[in-house]
């Protein structure tokens, strides 16, 4: 069952009302079509009109498709690769070879899991070393065949435990970086839920870097910020407001180079319909990189990320 957010109540009473209809042996169709489009009118006033800290509740939402959800049902053909090769396999990190569009593609992304047990087999999205270092062993392979690279994004940050740190998480993560902006093949990102902070652009230094409409990409969780700035949580609204993280703010400041729509009611609602979305929109892409020549390619991104901080 879906579940609904405080702003979106007359959806739920719509929906609620639908459903008794539905259950009446005495069907009244046209009140049930009347109440479905007096829906679709609501959920298109709410959804595009949504403010900072909604948009980082939609992000989180249970149901939110996450990286498996989006790679079964965009790829074919698909072949899991596990470990770095050093120390362990870091389910944090899921990534492989598989088929979209006849083209072979490597993929790799941050998957949060979808109930408790998967979400504590997978740590919540929140890498560690050994994840950064998988990665950087899947960007090597694709390197290798020549082949492009997407990589989905969805994490509240790095896992910032003792063993990770001691582990080296930071240098894993900077050379993740590095071997982004280094690798000699086309390269896709795109934001599908959270982006957190240097979790996120260890895998999202890409050529091209999308959001999904009501997703979020910032240096710090806005409940971070505000017990950073606020001593208190409770100012995570305004947090969420000032740190300028919603998809719209990313386009504007040219973090990102394009915003992915998402149909009326959010990516959680039309999981199938958004995996399509970005299906055609990563084929695309792809044609557009391959036009390019790779020297070409990898220093356009140089330069990209480059401007990106002389900017800032």
């Amino acid at each position: 069952m879906i579940k609904y957010f405080e702003f979106e109540n007359d959806i739920e009473q719509i929906e609620t009302k639908i459903s008794q209809l539905n259950n009446n042996k005495e069907l009244n169709f046209d009140k049930i079509k009347k109440l479905n489009q007096e829906k679709e009118e609501i959920y298109k006033k709410i959804y595009t009109n949504l403010n900072a800290w909604q948009k980082v509740q939609v992000s989180r939402h249970g149901d939110r498709p996450h990286t498996l959800d989006y790679i079964n049902n965009i790829f074919n053909d698909i072949v899991l690769l596990h470990g770095d090769k050093k120390y362990a396999d870091d389910n944090a990190i899921v990534g492989g070879l598989a088929k979209i569009d006849g083209n072979s593609v490597f993929f790799l992304g941050t998957e949060k899991g979808n109930t408790m047990e998967t979400r504590i087999k997978h740590n919540f999205g929140m890498a560690k070393p050994e994840g950064y270092r998988k990665v950087q062993r899947l960007v090597k392979l694709a390197e290798k065949f020549k082949l492009p690279l997407i990589s989905f994004v969805d994490t509240a940050g790095a896992f910032p435990g003792k063993d990770a740190e001691e582990r080296g998480q930071s240098e894993s993560i900077a050379s993740s970086i590095l071997y982004f902006l280094k690798a000699k093949i086309p390269t896709i990102s795109i934001i599908i839920g959270e982006g957190g902070s240097g979790g996120a652009i260890g895998i999202a230094t890409s050529d091209r870097v999308l959001m999904l409409e009501h997703s979020i990409y910032s240096v710090i969780s806005p409940e971070g910020c505000a017990s950073i700035l606020w001593r208190n949580t409770e100012f995570s609204q305004e947090a969420a407001k000032t740190l300028k993280l919603t998809s719209t703010d990313c386009k504007n400041f040219k973090i990102i180079d394009s915003i992915i729509p998402e149909p009326y009611g959010g990516a959680h609602r039309h999981p199938i319909k958004q995996a399509n979305i970005l299906k055609e929109k990563i084929i695309n892409i792809i044609k557009e990189l391959k036009k390019i020549s790779i020297e070409d390619l990898v220093q356009i991104r140089k330069d990209k990320y480059l401007n990106i901080t002389s900017d800032i």
